[in-house]
């Protein structure tokens, strides 16, 4: 897959009051840093940013930025949103090596049918949703498939249970669970269905 290029402003001003004025006209301001680079103040379009990780890739999508008349091969880092309206406010760019590995968050994609757990009246439990791992910036997988097909009852996958695509590695303990199981939760609506349908038996009248 080809790097997304994104064109970076140098010279970007610093300070409170100039960086309110870049994203009042739509520039998101930002730095480069990496192995080599002394950190570098940018500011990059904010559609343009957008546009470029909105791809399957996402915030691991190799970007080719272009500042000035450098090229610096990055992926996005510790982007700062707005708390109220989510927009980036600030965005790191690290620099990357194609050789060299470079630890991201991947997602985690779920498939097939639990069917023994199902059958059993037992809940599948995802307990991660991504996780990290490390890979030469090009071999960066989408997303991480998990298939719970062959779950069992009581049963767990694990992050050692994963198969990772070739040349790529997981950096979180591989005892932690990814996928677990339960038994099903009593609606509370149904013990109150089955509350009703006790008989009660009455005491008896008082005759005297």
């Amino acid at each position: 897959m080809p790097d997304i290029t994104l064109t970076a402003e140098l010279g970007r001003p610093i300070g409170s009051s100039e960086t309110r004025r870049l994203r009042s006209e739509g520039k998101i301001p930002g730095v480069v840093y990496g192995p080599g680079v002394t950190a570098l103040p940018v500011s990059v379009d904010a559609k343009a940013f957008r546009q470029a990780l909105s791809g399957e890739q996402g915030l691991n999508t190799l970007l080719d930025l272009v500042a000035g008349s450098k090229h610096y091969l990055v992926l996005a880092r510790e982007i700062q949103r707005h708390p109220v309206r989510g927009t980036v406010h600030h965005v790191d760019f690290q620099v990357v090596n194609r050789s060299q590995g470079v630890e991201v968050e991947v997602p985690l994609q779920v498939i097939g049918d639990a069917v023994e757990v199902r059958h059993h009246d037992w809940e599948v439990d995802q307990q991660l949703f991504s996780i990290h791992v490390k890979a030469q910036p090009d071999k960066i997988p989408n997303s991480i498939t998990v298939d719970i097909s062959e779950l069992q009852v009581g049963g767990a996958i694990r992050i050692s249970d994963l198969e990772l695509p070739e040349g790529v590695e997981a950096t979180q303990d591989p005892q932690t669970t990814v996928i677990g199981t339960h038994a099903a939760r009593v609606a509370p609506t149904v013990k109150a269905e089955a509350a009703e349908d006790v008989v009660v038996a009455e005491a008896p009248a008082d005759e005297s």
